[in-house]
C-alpha cells in the first residue's frame, strides 16, 4: 500500500531577529542618536556663552532629571512587552485614546529628529570639504547620498547596524577624549579648576538656557525600549542600556565642556565662545593636541551625524512596524525582510518621506542648517519630551491598577518627581525656543504648536478608529501572545493585563553649526 506523502512544512513568516542585541549594542544605538561630538562642537560653545563657566553643571542636572525618569521607565519595561514602547506604556496608564495620540506624536517626533539632520549632514560635509581640501561642495547632493546610505544601513540586519554604530561612536568619543587628555596633561591655560561646579557659577540667569540645550542633547536616550523584541534578555538588557546611556551622556558631556573651559581659562572662555563658537573645539584641539587632530575632528563630525541618522532611522522603522502590526498604519509597512530580519518596507517609506522633505526645502531655497535642521528638529525634540512626560504620568497610574511586586519608590514616588521635572524641562525648552530656531516669533509659535496639534490629531484618529474600526481600536497596544525567548527555547505564554480606559482623556544666540 503506497505511503501517504507527508505534507510540506508550513512556511515561516519573516520576523525581526530575536536575542540579537546585547546591552552594549543597544547603548550604541542610543548614544549614537544623541551625536555626542556634534552636540559638543556645535552646541556646547553656545551653552558656555549663555551660562558661563557653570555650563557643565547644566548637563549634570539634565542627566540627573532623566535618570530619575529612567527609574519608573525601566520598571515599566519589565511589565510591558509590546513593540510600541512609549505609546504602549502610555496606553496602559492613560487609555487607548491617549495612547494612539502618543503613537502619532512618537512617529512625527522621531521623523522630525531624523529628517532635519540631513540638512546638518549636508552642511557639515561641506564645511569639512572646504576646511580640509578647499572644495565647495553643495549640500543637497550630500544629503541625498546620505538618504541612500542610511536606507541601506536600516535595510541590513540590526546587528550590522549595531556594529557600524559601535565603530562610529568609538571614533567620535575618542577624538573628544583625545582633546580632554591633551588639556589635562598640559594643565589647561592656567591650571585646572573645579570652579565650574561652585554654586556661584551655577546659580546664574543663563543656567536656564543651558538646561534647555542640555535636555536637547539627550534626545533619543529613551529609544532603548524600541529594541525589546531584538534584545537578549530584555528584562535586564533594556534597563542596563538605559542607565548606561543616561550616565554616560550626562557625565561625558559635563566632563568635556569642563575640559574646554580649562583649555581657555575661566576668564577667557566666554569671549572665545562669543568670537568663534563654531571653531571653539577646533581651536582647543589644535592647541593642545595638534592641527592634525582638528582635521580628524572635522571628519568625525560627519561620521557622528551619520551615526545619529542611522540610529533614528532604525527607531522610526520599528515604530512603523509596531503601528502596522496594530493596524493603525498600512499592513505593508509591517513586512520583514526574510534574510536580514529588518522592517525594510517601513525603511523605504521613511526614506521616501525624508527625500520629499529635503527636496521640498531645497526647492524653496531654504537654508539647510537654519531652516531644514532647526525648524524640523525643534518640534521633534519637544514632541519626544512630551512623550516622556506622558509616560511619567502613566507609570504610577498603571501600577496603581494592577498587581505587581515593585515597590512604591519605583512605581509612584520617583515617577511623580520625574513628571514634575519633565514639566519644568519642557517649559524651559519651549520658552527658550528662539535659541534653537533663529526664527521669528510667528515661526516659533507654529513650531511649538505642532506638538499639541499632532497629539490632538491622534486623539481624533483614536475616536475614528473606535467608531469605524473597533476591532483595531480594541486590540491596540495589547501584549504579544508569547514572550520573546532565546533561540531553542519554547515560548512562554504571557498574561494580558487589562488596560481600562480612564474616565476621560487628559486633556538671542543660537547653536551654530561646527565651522571651519
Amino acid at each position: 500500500m503506497p505511503r501517504t506523502p507527508e505534507p510540506p512544512p508550513p512556511a515561516t513568516t519573516p520576523a525581526p531577529r530575536r536575542a540579537t542585541l546585547g546591552t552594549a549594542d543597544i547603548s550604541f544605538f542610543v548614544v549614537s542618536a544623541a551625536a555626542p561630538l556634534t552636540v559638543m562642537a556645535g552646541v556646547a560653545p553656545v551653552a558656555i556663552l549663555l551660562g558661563g563657566i557653570g555650563a557643565p553643571a547644566g548637563y549634570l542636572l539634565a542627566g540627573l532629571t532623566l535618570a530619575v525618569f529612567a527609574v519608573g521607565f525601566t520598571a515599566m519595561s519589565r511589565h510591558v512587552r509590546s513593540g510600541g514602547a512609549f505609546y504602549a506604556y502610555i496606553t496602559r496608564g492613560l487609555g487607548k485614546h491617549v495612547g494612539i495620540g502618543a503613537a502619532l506624536l512618537a512617529l512625527v517626533g522621531y521623523n522630525g529628529m531624523e529628517i532635519g539632520v540631513y540638512g546638518l549632514l549636508g552642511t557639515t560635509t561641506a564645511d569639512t570639504a572646504h576646511a580640509l581640501w578647499g572644495l565647495d561642495v553643495p549640500w543637497l547632493p550630500v544629503s541625498l547620498v546620505g538618504l541612500v546610505l542610511i536606507w541601506y544601513g536600516g535595510f541590513r540586519s540590526i546587528d550590522f547596524g549595531a556594529k557600524l554604530l559601535g565603530v562610529l561612536l568609538v571614533a567620535e568619543t575618542g577624538i573628544l577624549v583625545l582633546l580632554a587628555a591633551g588639556v589635562l596633561l598640559k594643565g589647561g591655560a592656567h591650571g585646572l579648576s573645579v570652579g565650574s561646579f561652585a554654586p556661584g557659577a551655577v546659580l546664574v540667569p543663563g543656567t536656564a538656557a543651558v538646561l534647555a540645550f542640555a535636555f536637547a542633547a539627550f534626545t533619543g536616550f529613551e529609544s532603548t525600549v524600541i529594541y525589546r523584541r531584538e534584545a537578549r534578555d530584555p528584562d535586564r538588557t533594556i534597563p542596563r542600556a538605559t542607565y548606561i546611556a543616561v550616565a554616560f551622556l550626562g557625565l561625558f558631556y559635563a566632563f568635556i565642556v569642563w575640559t574646554v573651559i580649562q583649555a581657555f581659562g575661566a576668564d577667557a572662555v566666554v569671549k572665545a565662545a562669543a568670537d568663534d563658537p563654531g571653531g571653539l573645539f577646533f581651536a582647543a584641539i589644535s592647541t593642545y593636541v595638534g592641527p592634525w587632530a582638528a582635521d580628524l575632528m572635522h571628519v568625525f563630525i560627519v561620521t557622528s551625524v551619520i551615526a545619529s541618522l542611522l540610529a533614528f532611522h532604525n527607531a522610526i522603522n520599528r515604530y512603523g512596524l509596531a503601528l502596522a502590526e496594530e493596524g493603525v498604519l498600512p499592513a505593508a509597512l509591517g513586512r520583514i525582510h526574510p534574510r536580514h530580519g529588518s522592517p525594510y518596507v517601513a525603511g523605504v517609506a521613511q526614506t521616501a518621506l525624508g527625500a520629499t522633505i529635503v527636496l521640498g526645502f531645497a526647492l524653496a531655497d531654504a537654508d539647510p542648517y537654519q531652516q531644514l535642521l532647526l525648524w524640523v528638529n525643534t518640534p521633534g525634540m519637544i514632541g519626544l519630551m512630551a512623550l516622556m512626560l506622558l509616560a511619567a504620568i502613566a507609570i504610577p497610574v498603571h501600577f496603581h491598577r494592577v498587581a505587581h511586586d515593585e515597590g512604591p519608590w519605583r512605581t509612584l514616588i520617583v515617577p511623580v518627581v520625574a513628571a514634575v521635572l519633565l514639566t519644568a524641562a519642557i517649559y524651559l525648552v519651549a520658552s527658550k525656543v528662539d535659541l534653537f530656531t533663529m526664527a521669528s516669533p510667528t515661526v516659533n509659535t507654529i513650531l511649538v504648536a505642532v506638538v499639541p496639534a499632532v497629539f490632538l490629531g491622534g486623539l481624533g484618529l483614536a475616536r475614528r478608529l473606535k467608531t469605524r474600526r473597533p476591532e483595531i481600536y480594541a486590540r491596540f497596544a495589547e501584549e504579544p501572545a508569547t514572550r520573546a525567548h532565546p533561540e531553542g527555547e519554547e515560548p512562554c505564554p504571557l498574561p494580558t493585563p487589562s488596560s481600562p480606559e480612564p474616565a476621560s482623556a487628559p486633556s538671542t544666540p543660537t547653536a551654530p553649526r561646527p565651522t571651519r
